[in-house]
């Protein structure tokens, strides 16, 4: 007499690796966890507060003590523009170097996959790939834009008695400083998801990182230096993601600046088409 015992198959175990039964919510949760995780994250996280809010404070301490010393000359305090508009930008006016870091830090949410191995672990609990990316890309654009809003109003708190000291117009609630606010988060979370991409087209955080910082730092600068030899380079710098985001925080009538709205498209264009191609690319080809 023989009995026979019924096993379950493995691949039908609840959970199981490859089973295609993860839902999106617990491969989000597995991504939040992995990310706080390291070390790195939250001392990038720290470096991008630090850096808004000391430049910030260096900015309208700068401004103010120059405009004290042209108080004598009429022409130089002209020369500096409208007072209003260039107060009300100033806490926002870190995010030049602050770009780089969360960027950096964005390239490494998938880089980092490829370079420890673990890449292949992740995608056979997803074999599909696609939530993987996805649920990385809903995560970096969540603390980008948290890290982005935090620092402008931190950097706010600070600029604000310095800027009273100096009898700087520094108002929350006018219309240049809400722009900045807004539109430089925007500008935070379209320059992370792009190194998002850049991360995964290219698997590599080195080589990710000096991509993204050709992209808004050498070629922005080789093109408006050269703008004025050849002619329609200035038009075209319009379309670069440095210009389009800038042009979104700037008062509307800029000179040489699209229209708030073709700006916001071109901003939503480079955010869009990187990250479609990174999740094509992604699903095609080998870990």
């Amino acid at each position: 007499m023989s009995t026979t015992t019924m096993k379950r198959p493995r691949s039908a175990a609840p959970g199981a690796a490859g089973s295609g039964e993860l839902s999106f919510a617990g491969v989000l949760r597995s991504e939040f966890i992995k990310f706080f995780s390291l070390p790195s994250t939250l001392i990038l996280i720290l470096s991008t507060f630090v850096v808004m809010v000391g430049i910030a404070a260096l900015s309208v301490w700068g401004v103010g003590a120059s405009l004290e010393t042209m108080a004598a000359d009429p022409e130089m305090a002209a020369q500096m523009g409208d007072i209003n508009e260039l107060s009300a930008s100033l806490p926002a006016s870190g995010l030049i170097f602050a770009q780089l870091i969360i960027g950096a830090l964005a390239v490494m949410v998938m880089s980092s996959e490829f370079a420890t191995g673990s890449a292949r672990s992740t995608f056979v609990a997803t074999p599909t790939r696609q939530p993987v990316f996805w649920a990385k890309t809903l995560m970096v654009t969540v603390v980008s834009a948290l890290v982005a809003l935090a620092s402008i109003l931190a950097a706010f708190l600070v600029a604000k008695p310095i800027a009273d000291n100096y009898d700087l117009p520094l108002d929350f609630a006018s219309e240049v400083y809400q722009r900045n606010l807004w539109f430089g988060v925007l500008y935070v979370v379209m320059v992370s998801l792009i190194g998002l991409a850049l991360g995964t087209l290219l698997k590599n955080s080195a080589g990710g990182i000096v991509v993204l910082a050709a992209l808004f730092f050498v070629i922005p600068i080789a093109v408006d230096g050269l703008s004025g030899i050849v002619s329609w380079l200035a038009d075209a710098a319009r379309f670069l993601p440095d210009h389009a985001g800038s042009a979104l925080m700037q008062m509307p009538g800029a000179e040489g600046a699209l229209e708030t709205w073709a700006s916001g498209l071109v901003v939503c264009a480079w955010i869009v088409i990187p990250l479609a191609a990174a999740a094509l690319l992604l699903q095609r080809r080998d870990i």
